[in-house]
Parts: C-alpha cells; structure tokens; sequence
C-alpha cells in the first residue's frame, strides 16, 4: 500500500535571505584569508627594507617578521575555519533546524562583538599610536614600520571587512528574528509515513460459537430392543 509523498514546505524570504547572506560572508572570510597569505611575502620585504635604517639589529627584525608570519597564517585559518562554520549554519536554516537558528543568533552575537572590537582598533591605532618605555622605543618603531608596510588598500579594506561583518551579523539576525521565520522552524516536521490501519474482513464471517451450557451427550452404541428394556 502507497502513501502520498508530502511535499517539503516552501523556505520563506527571510529565511532564504539570511542563509544567502551567510554564504556571501563566508566567501568573503576565504578571500581575505587568501587575500592575506598572498601579500605576507611583500609586506616582509618591505618592512625588512624600512627596518634596515633603524637602530634596531637583526634579531629584533627577526623576531617582528616572525610574529607577522605567525599571525597572518593564524588569521587565515581562523578565517577558513570560520566561512565552514557559516556554511554549516546557512545548510541549517535552509533545511529548518530550529538549532540551526539558535546558534545563528549566538554566531551573529559573537560576530558583532569581534567585529565591533576590530574596528575599534583599527581606529585607536590610528587615532593613539602605540607608546612604549624608552628601553622599547626600537620595538616600537618596528611596530609602526609593519603597519606603514602594508599595501595602501590593506587597512581601509580592514575597515570596510569589519562594518561589513557588522552588518551582516546583525542583517542575519533581525531576518530570523521575523514571524516568516519563526513560522517555519516551528513547523511540524513528519517523522514518517501514518501507521497502516487495520485490515477490516471482506470474507463471509465464520460461524457463531455457542456459550450456553452444552446438550447431554447421545450414546453412540446400538440402541438395546424394545423387550430388553427395563
């Protein structure tokens, strides 16, 4: 026996529009990631290039590339990990996991945080160059030279990166926070197809049982003549 096919309900825009946005997030987390391995190699060499005419000596230029190495590969690989994290997320939402949902809001909300914190930054660093002792005044040019040695499109980029994922979190978040949304993750989700029911009996019905108390039982021998009755 066949049953009908129930068609999957239809994704609302909301939920279509934040899982799309996701996906334009992720891809941009893997361009700058890439972004940001293929410029190391021309930063470090200009750098080491303004570094030359300081004071400060080999070891200690040594040291700056080696921490700008370092946090440029940690920096993209946290990139990737997180446009899989998104990815994940907007497969979620469009499949309509409620869990999907809820960890999209505390994605958007830890999102909005970094976000608001890098941006933050970049401004302070501009706006209050980092002040060291005197016994660190070396180290403290050598920083400033790392900043000076990127492209000139790097920090603005940074910039507009950091509003953007602003935007994006908190896009993401209002567009699942709507009723569209709510009502398709609140959905009743068939587990299966329904039960089969009993079969009903189409045949002739068997004979009725008898259970009233039971007939004396007949003998079956030869019944005696009539003379030789008592």
């Amino acid at each position: 026996m066949s049953y009908p096919v129930q068609a999957p309900p239809r994704r609302p825009g909301p939920v279509v529009s934040a899982a799309a946005v996701l996906l334009l997030m992720a891809a941009g987390a893997v361009a700058y990631a890439v972004a940001s391995l293929l410029i190391t190699g021309g930063t470090v060499d200009r750098f080491r290039t303004a570094a030359a005419g300081t004071g400060a000596g080999g070891g200690e230029i040594d040291t700056v590339v080696s921490l700008l190495r370092a946090s440029t590969v940690l920096s993209a690989v946290v990139g990737v990990l997180m446009a899989v994290l998104l990815v994940g997320l907007a497969l979620g939402l469009l499949s309509g996991r409620p869990g999907a949902r809820v960890f999209t809001w505390v994605v958007s909300g830890l999102g909005l945080l970094c976000g608001c914190c890098g941006l933050a930054v970049l401004v302070g660093q501009r706006a209050a160059p980092l002040r060291l002792g005197a016994d660190e005044q070396v180290t403290a040019e050598l920083l400033a030279l790392v900043g000076d040695a990127y492209p000139a499109w790097w920090i603005p980029l940074n910039a507009a990166m950091s509003v953007a994922q602003v935007l994006g979190y908190l896009l993401v978040a209002v567009l699942l926070a709507l009723p569209a949304a709510g009502a398709f993750f609140r959905r009743a989700v068939p587990t299966g197809p329904p039960p089969p029911s009993a079969a009903v009996p189409t045949g002739p019905m068997p004979p009725a049982v008898p259970t009233g108390p039971m007939p004396p039982a007949v003998p079956s021998g030869p019944t005696p003549p009539p003379g030789d009755r008592p």
